[in-house]
């Protein structure tokens, strides 16, 4: 364990010292500068946080209003300009995964994959993994994750912190365990997440209006439903990829059908989360954290927006799932892993591939949503057998079992003794009475 534990330590501080050194450019990648979004975008943002305001003319901002905290925590290290002082809060926040993870390895039914997932999987992604929040979003999902089985209370105080941070770590509560957990979780959850909204709303103006700065969205060109625009342009489409947003995205015919398909993807998505929880008859330790990475799988897959950054969640989810020995989520772990690696690929070393629709290009966007598809198919699969599918079979064979123990008559105790007088007649009939305790009948073969 101590070992494991050192080799695992070494590989985090090495990768992480070369993912510094890309974000701070001393090692640069080909394709677009990824760090520009928080010298450039994050920090326009965080001179008019320091106003008492959001940013409600500018539609980039779409993030709930606890994201205010997370691009205004460079200001914890004033002896440090914006910039790096964002990357160092990134590498603290990457560093508060990775010692969960590896506390939370430690014990009965717990094994240090989960912190191997995060010190491998992460730094795949490159410089984007630091380069924007939704590290520090992790450092909160992972926690509540890792809190909900035993302390309900902290995970869905801690869900209800993360879903006001980005959204997405709401979905962490969809699997926990019924009954007072569920109560408590999804009550605290409400609850804390109603008095930081209430509490935002009365102290900046514009905390909500990143609500509808996504209404008239495009298909993000890195999604699953853009791949159909890409194939298109090589047969006459005649849209166009513009920026918009804050992302790169395709803008022309049928765009709006296909966003539409998107949205009612997700909704399916949703109507088979509720449908597995009405249908789940039995929830081990890992449950929780398996139905989250499933849903977060769910979600991503179905969105008209698959940013690189995404990864970092799945990553984060994965790793939790991969800290338990009960977990069924190995398998769809390492395809999430797989698809960071080629994330990396897709942006930012060959964007300009994507963008234009080549042939390398959408390979490698093929390849990526591919893997993210095959891991969201695979755990859904895997969740409903291990709760469902299982549990069901489990039980039907013990009330057959008892069922049939209930008509057949018992066959222990004494067989009855055949009357019979002396000579070969009488020794027949006490052959065949019971013979004694050890011994074998006078007419056993």
């Amino acid at each position: 364990m101590r070992l494991s534990t050192a080799a695992v330590t070494a590989v985090w501080i090495a990768s992480r010292a070369v993912l510094m050194l890309l974000v701070l450019k001393v090692i640069t990648l080909p394709g677009p500068d990824v760090t520009t979004d928080v010298s450039v975008i994050y920090h326009g943002w965080y001179e008019v946080l320091r106003g008492g305001t959001f940013p409600q003319g500018d539609v980039t901002w779409q993030y709930p209003p606890v994201a205010a905290l997370a691009v205004t925590s460079p200001a914890l290290l004033p002896f440090l300009g914006y910039t790096t002082a964002f990357f160092v809060v990134a590498c603290v926040a990457d560093l508060v995964v990775f010692a969960s993870l590896l506390a939370a390895g430690r014990g009965p039914g717990r094994r240090q994959a989960g912190a191997w997932c995060w010190a491998v999987g992460l730094p795949l992604l490159g410089p984007t993994a630091y380069a924007r929040y939704d590290v520090l979003v992790a450092a909160v999902a992972v926690a509540g994750l890792l809190a909900l089985l035993r302390r309900p209370a902290v995970g869905g105080a801690l869900a209800a912190l993360g879903a006001l941070l980005k959204v997405w770590p709401v979905l962490l509560l969809v699997g926990a365990p019924r009954g007072r957990p569920t109560l408590v979780a999804w009550s605290v959850a409400a609850g804390a997440a109603a008095l930081l909204a209430l509490a935002f709303a009365m102290e900046m103006p514009g905390a909500f209006h990143f609500l509808t700065h996504q209404r008239d969205r495009g298909v993000e060109v890195e999604s699953l439903g853009a791949l159909v625009f890409h194939v298109a342009r090589h047969f006459g489409w005649e849209g166009q990829v513009l920026l918009r947003y804050g992302s790169v995205e395709f803008l022309g015919p049928y765009v709006g059908l296909v966003g539409t398909v998107s949205l009612v993807a997700s909704a399916l998505a949703l109507s088979w989360l509720l449908l597995w929880r009405v249908r789940a008859r039995a929830w081990t330790a890992a449950t929780p954290a398996d139905a989250a990475f499933a849903a977060v799988l769910l979600f991503v897959t179905t969105s008209r927006v698959i940013s690189p950054q995404y990864m970092v969640w799945l990553v984060a989810v994965a790793a939790v799932c991969c800290c338990l020995r009960a977990s069924r989520m190995g398998p769809p772990a390492v395809l999430v892993v797989l698809a960071t690696g080629v994330t990396l690929l897709e942006f930012p070393v060959y964007f300009g591939e994507v963008v234009g629709s080549t042939g390398l290009g959408v390979t490698l966007l093929a390849v990526r949503n591919g893997l993210l598809v095959v891991a969201t198919v695979w755990a859904c699969v895997r969740l409903w057998r291990a709760t469902v599918s299982e549990p069901r079979r489990a039980a039907e064979r013990t009330e057959a079992a008892a069922a049939y123990e209930g008509r057949v008559p018992a066959r222990h105790g004494p067989r009855p003794v055949v009357a019979g007088g002396t000579g070969a007649g009488g020794a027949a009939g006490r052959a065949t009475g019971p013979a004694p305790h050890g011994e074998r009948s006078a007419t056993s073969g």
